[in-house]
């Protein structure tokens, strides 16, 4: 029998460990080093010991996934948390996507607008939990990006947030590509990413929706309830009675007679807003909300929303303002905001389904009412995307 000869390329691939007391030899693989990626992110980027982004775990009854054109990857969404927090991404290295997005907020912002490198921004930045299980795959409160993949890009290109639009003195984003490509821990993570330390926008775009739609949260009382339930209707064994009521006045859709009052059924919010995933239904149109930031004019084309999930914290905290101009600050008023909608001149876009008999809806709640659906909303948020760090900040 012809003895075995290792071949030099595999020779290159193990190191051999003799070990004193046996004649066997035991193969280790060599693990590949990335020296500017330790250098800068040290332990909080381990590129031979990625973090699971692509194979969370998600409950069954959760079945909306808009990502099948961009599966997460470990790897995609790894050099996307790098993309996101680097100031780097803007013109003058002091703005990055979290400077908006922010984790101990849900991933939104607890100022009414966000400051960019050249002011503030037109709307109040959105939260960004759960983008990935939703029907709606348009981007910004006016719907103007088609996809997550465009609208990670569109900050970074306009001039009063991150600095890269080619116009009123700026350079365009060919010069951001070049800036970065200059820059050893990305050669290392596009190659580690893509095979190549070639960087184009569309890698950019790509790895940074990765990283967006592995942003999730299931840890909520209600997913708990969910979980032990047939569906949502049913009584959730670990609601309160408060809770449970304030869950079916979500769901339930109002009665109305001819002049828009409420004369029996509950809230319908899960009209525009679907459980269980609680993402915006997107034929939904603008919501009564038309002021704007700048104070002159009116704002109708707002029309899409984050999901409801963390719009607080367990504690009933907020997470910033809502709405696209932070007008509402606590879920009462959110509620308060439904509960009366007053058609305002020049809203000729307003959602059909709060103006029953073509009138402002009057829903005549109780404060018995709000106070189960305030109750209810707080039971959406969890506890681990506050902190996980996976999606936390790797420059720190």
């Amino acid at each position: 029998m012809k003895a075995f000869k290792i071949l030099p390329f595999l020779a290159i691939a193990f190191s051999v460990v003799s070990c004193n007391d046996s004649n066997e030899d035991s193969y280790t693989a060599i693990t590949e080093t990335y020296p500017a990626v330790q250098a800068e992110f040290g332990n909080s980027v381990d590129l031979n010991n990625l973090a699971n982004y692509a194979n969370q775990t998600v409950p069954a009854y959760i079945i909306k996934d808009n990502s099948a054109l961009n599966p997460i990857s470990n790897k995609g969404a790894t050099l996307g948390r790098v993309l996101f927090y680097d100031k780097k991404m803007s013109s003058n290295n002091t703005v990055s996507c979290s400077s908006c997005h922010k984790q101990a907020v849900a991933f939104g912002d607890d100022s009414v607008a966000s400051t960019g490198v050249n002011g503030t921004t037109g709307r109040h930045s959105m939260r960004l939990i759960n983008t990935r299980f939703a029907v709606e795959s348009k981007f910004f409160w006016d719907e103007r990006a088609a996809s997550l993949e465009i609208q990670t890009t569109m900050p970074i290109k306009d001039h009063g947030e991150m600095g890269y639009s080619g116009a009123n003195g700026d350079l365009n984003f060919n010069a951001l590509i070049t800036k970065l490509s200059a820059i050893n821990y990305y050669k290392e993570l596009f190659k580690f990413a893509y095979g190549s330390e070639e960087i184009t926008e569309t890698k950019i775009q790509f790895a940074l929706a990765q990283f967006i739609r592995s942003i999730q949260s299931f840890d909520s009382k209600y997913d708990v309830g969910r979980a032990g339930a047939p569906n949502d209707g049913a009584p959730f064994a670990n609601f309160t009675a408060q809770e449970n009521q304030g869950k079916n006045l979500f769901l339930t859709p109002p009665t109305f007679n001819a002049s828009g009052v409420r004369t029996a059924g509950g809230m319908g919010c899960a009209g525009c807003h679907r459980a269980p995933e609680f993402d915006i239904d997107p034929n939904t149109r603008n919501n009564g909300i038309i002021g704007s930031l700048t104070g002159t004019g009116i704002d109708i084309t707002n029309t899409r929303a984050p999901s409801l999930r963390d719009l607080v914290k367990v504690n009933g905290t907020t997470n910033g303002q809502m709405m696209h101009t932070g007008v509402i600050t606590s879920l009462q008023q959110a509620i308060g905001h439904y509960g009366t909608i007053n058609i305002a001149p020049g809203n000729t876009n307003l959602d059909p389904r709060l103006r029953p008999n073509g009138v402002g809806q009057q829903l005549n709640l109780t404060a018995t009412e709000v106070d189960a659906v305030v109750a209810f909303l707080r039971t959406l948020s969890g506890t681990d995307v506050y902190t996980n760090t996976k999606w936390s900040n790797p420059f720190n």
